[in-house]
C-alpha cells in the first residue's frame, strides 16, 4: 500500500508537470496509452506459460459484459478528465483532498444502486464527510472557485465507477476488468483529444510516460495490497499521499495550504477511514472480497 500511495502521488505530480502546456484530454489519452503498454506484459505473462499463449490470453480476458464495460469506461473517462483538470488547475493538496471524498459518494450510490443497508453510524460518517467537502469548497466565501466543483464531480463519477466494478466483479475476474477498462479507455480518450491536439516535445514525453507508468503501478499495487491485508488497516497508509503531494506542491509549484483545506481534509480522511473500517467488518462477516469503498486515490 505504501508503494501504491507513492505511485499515485507521483502520478499526480507528473500530471501537473505535463499539464503545463499539454491539454487535459491529451494528458488523459497518454496516461491511458502508456499505462496500457505497461499493463499488457503483466497481464500476458501467465498466458505465456501455457501451451497456446494467444488462446490462453483470449480466454483470460473473455467477457459477456461488453455493453456494461462501455458505460463503465465512459463514466471513468469523465471522472479522469475532471480529476486531471483539478490536479492541473487547483492546488495539489486541495485536489487530492477532494478526491478522497469518493467513498462518501460510494456509500450513497450503494444504497441507491445496490440496495445496501446503511445504519446510523455510517450515515454520520457520510454527513461528516460532506461537511469536510464544504469546508474545503467554501461556497459561502470569496475563496469559492468553480474549479473545486470539478474535483467534487471527479469524486462523484469515481464512486459510480466503483459501484460498476463491484457489479462486474460478480461475473468477471480482476484481470478481465482491468484489460477491458484500459482497452476502451485508450480510444475513448483519443477522440476528444484530437480536437485539442498538441504534439509533446522534449521532456514532456517523459512526464506523460511517467504518468501512465505510475498510474498502472499504483493501481496494481493497490489491488494487491487489498488482497493481502485488511482494508481498515491499509487505508491510513494511503492517506500519506496527501502530505507527499502537498510537499511537492510547495517544492515544485510554490503552493501553500490554507487552514480550511487542512481542516476539511482531516474531516474527509476521518470519515473515509471509518467507512472503510465499517465496510471491512461487513466484508469479513459476509466472507466477501475487499470492498470497493476502499480508497484508491487515483483514477
Amino acid at each position: 500500500m505504501l508503494g501504491s500511495t507513492l505511485g499515485f502521488g507521483l502520478m499526480a505530480i507528473f500530471i501537473r508537470l505535463a499539464s503545463k502546456d499539454i491539454p487535459t484530454w491529451e494528458v488523459a489519452f497518454f496516461r491511458n496509452t502508456f499505462g496500457f503498454l505497461a499493463l499488457l506484459p503483466m497481464l500476458a505473462l501467465p498466458a505465456l506459460r501455457q501451451p497456446r499463449p494467444a488462446a490462453a490470453f483470449a480466454t483470460s480476458v473473455r467477457t459477456h459484459q461488453l455493453p456494461r464495460y462501455m458505460a463503465r469506461t465512459a463514466i471513468g473517462i469523465g471522472s479522469m478528465f475532471c480529476g486531471f483538470w483539478a490536479i492541473a488547475h487547483l492546488p495539489l493538496a486541495q485536489a487530492i483532498s477532494l478526491a478522497y471524498s469518493s467513498p462518501i459518494f460510494v456509500t450513497i450510490a450503494a444504497i441507491l444502486m445496490l440496495g445496501e443497508r446503511v445504519r446510523a453510524r455510517r450515515w454520520t460518517a457520510v454527513a461528516l464527510g460532506f461537511l469536510g467537502v464544504l469546508v474545503i469548497v467554501r461556497p459561502w466565501s470569496h475563496a469559492f472557485s468553480l474549479g473545486t466543483l470539478v474535483a467534487v464531480a471527479a469524486a462523484l463519477l469515481s464512486a459510480l465507477v466503483a459501484i460498476q466494478i463491484k457489479q462486474l466483479s460478480q461475473t468477471d475476474k480482476a484481470d478481465t476488468i482491468v484489460f477491458w477498462t484500459y482497452a476502451l479507455w485508450v480510444p475513448m480518450s483519443l477522440l476528444p483529444s484530437l480536437f485539442v491536439w498538441r504534439w509533446p516535445t522534449g521532456i514532456e514525453w517523459l512526464w506523460l510516460a511517467a504518468t501512465g507508468l505510475m498510474g498502472t503501478v499504483g493501481q496494481l499495487l493497490w489491488t494487491r495490497a487489498l488482497k493481502l491485508g485488511d482494508v481498515s488497516a491499509l487505508t491510513p497508509i494511503s492517506f500519506l499521499q496527501l502530505p507527499v503531494v502537498t510537499f511537492a506542491g510547495w517544492l515544485l509549484f510554490n503552493e501553500t495550504v490554507d487552514a480550511a483545506t487542512l481542516v476539511g481534509a482531516g474531516i474527509i480522511l476521518g470519515s473515509t477511514f471509518y467507512i472503510a473500517h465499517r465496510e471491512a467488518q461487513l466484508a469479513r462477516q459476509q466472507r466477501t472480497s475487499a470492498p470497493s469503498e476502499a480508497v484508491e486515490p487515483g483514477v
